[in-house]
Parts: C-alpha cells; sequence; structure tokens
C-alpha cells in the first residue's frame, strides 16, 4: 500500500500532460485533438480523487499539485481554444488576446478555492472544469453550424461578451451544488439525480452540441435550489 501513496499524483501529472499536448494543438489548429485532451484530463481530474480516497492518501503537495495541473488543462487550454477560434473569424491583430482572460479568471478561481473552507462540498463560481468543458464544444458546434453563425462569429462583439461572461462566471458569488454524493436518498440529493438525468436526456437528443446546454442547466439548478434553501 505504501508503494501506492504516490498513484494520485501520478494520475494529476497525466492530467497536466494532457493539458500541455492539448494547447500545443489548440495552438496549431488541430481543435478535436485539443478538445479530447480537455475531456481525457476531466477524467484524470475525478480519478486522482477517486484513487486518494480508495487508498486512504492526502498530502497537501497533491492538493497543490492538482490546481497547478488544472490551471493548465481547465485554464490556459480552453483560453488558446477560443484564442485561436477568435484569431480564425476575426481579422484583428491584437482583440484575440483578450480571450487569455479565460486564464486569468481560472486561476483566481483556483486559489480563491483553495483557500476557502466553504467549499468543500459545495462551489462559489463556476469551477474551471465545468467552464472547460462549455468550451471544449465550440469546434463542434462551429462545424456543424458554420454558415448559420458565421455573423456570429466574425464579431469582435459575440467573442468578448463570451469571453467576459465566461471570466465573470469563475469567480462570481454563486453556490453550484457539488457532484459528490455522501449517500444516495432524494432527500439530500435531488438536484443531482435532475442534474444527471436531464445531462442524459440533453446528451442523447444533442448529442456534443449538448454540453453548453448541461452546463447552463447546471446553473440554473444552482439558483433554484440556492434560492429554496433562502
Amino acid at each position: 500500500m505504501k508503494s501506492l501513496r504516490f498513484l494520485p499524483n501520478v494520475i494529476t501529472l497525466a492530467n497536466l500532460f494532457c493539458g500541455c499536448l492539448g494547447v500545443v494543438w489548440a495552438f496549431s489548429d488541430q481543435m478535436h485533438l485539443a478538445v479530447y485532451m480537455i475531456w481525457l484530463a476531466g477524467v484524470l481530474d475525478f480519478g486522482d480523487g477517486l484513487v486518494a480516497r480508495l487508498i486512504g492518501v492526502s498530502s497537501e503537495l497533491g492538493k497543490q499539485l492538482d490546481s497547478l495541473a488544472d490551471m493548465v488543462s481547465f485554464g490556459f487550454l480552453p483560453a488558446a481554444i477560443v484564442f485561436t477560434l477568435f484569431s480564425e473569424y476575426v481579422e484583428a491583430s491584437n482583440l484575440p488576446y483578450v480571450a487569455f482572460l479565460i486564464a486569468l479568471f481560472s486561476a483566481l478561481r483556483l486559489a480563491k478555492f483553495n483557500i476557502d473552507p466553504e467549499q468543500s462540498a459545495d462551489f462559489i463560481g463556476l469551477p474551471t472544469p465545468a467552464n472547460a468543458f462549455f468550451i471544449s464544444s465550440f469546434p463542434f458546434i462551429i462545424e456543424q453550424n458554420q454558415e448559420f453563425l458565421r455573423p456570429e462569429l466574425e464579431s469582435p462583439l459575440f467573442w468578448i461578451a463570451l469571453i467576459l461572461i465566461l471570466s465573470y462566471l469563475l469567480v462570481a458569488k454563486i453556490k453550484l451544488f457539488g457532484l459528490k454524493f455522501k449517500n444516495f436518498t432524494w432527500a439530500d440529493n435531488k438536484f443531482r439525480f435532475v442534474f444527471i438525468v436531464l445531462s442524459v436526456l440533453l446528451l442523447g437528443i444533442f448529442h456534443l452540441t449538448a454540453i453548453p446546454l448541461i452546463v447552463v442547466t447546471y446553473l440554473v439548478l444552482s439558483l433554484i435550489r440556492q434560492y429554496r434553501l433562502r
């Protein structure tokens, strides 16, 4: 068992490696590969915590390493994807750099999470993986609806508004429910159960383009839950 105590950190480093590869592919305009790295990093991000709990290990090193890996995979990589797409559709030499606000606010989001004891079960602000998954759907949505969306895609205001909204949501004082189950009772988990069922239905109907709808559903259900708790 002692030899396994480093396994969660190895999985976290694999998450970081996926983020590094994804950045390279995003800047090389290989968007599908970049998106796959976000998804794989998401699996690994879930896996390192799961393995740590299964083998009963926890450390400050692991916590800090997890945030650093998330900063690349769910902060810098999605910003690189938005930067490349913005540059592709808008002929403006400097404006696409606004996309890196996503990376800056992701760093702020992760730093606040690390020092906030109130975010152990629930979250305050949109988690960086959720934001990254939202952005990961863009290449597929654009690919399937390019002509329909072209006026928006060629508008700098569209991209800037999108970037500002996503950046704000990362640090907004909105309480969002966590997805970890302490038990499986309806009373304690009704919003989680509803979210999972709706997510499966949306994926079945809209496939990969359902990801933004799933994130919006998560935000709406969290706001309803917060209102009911008050």
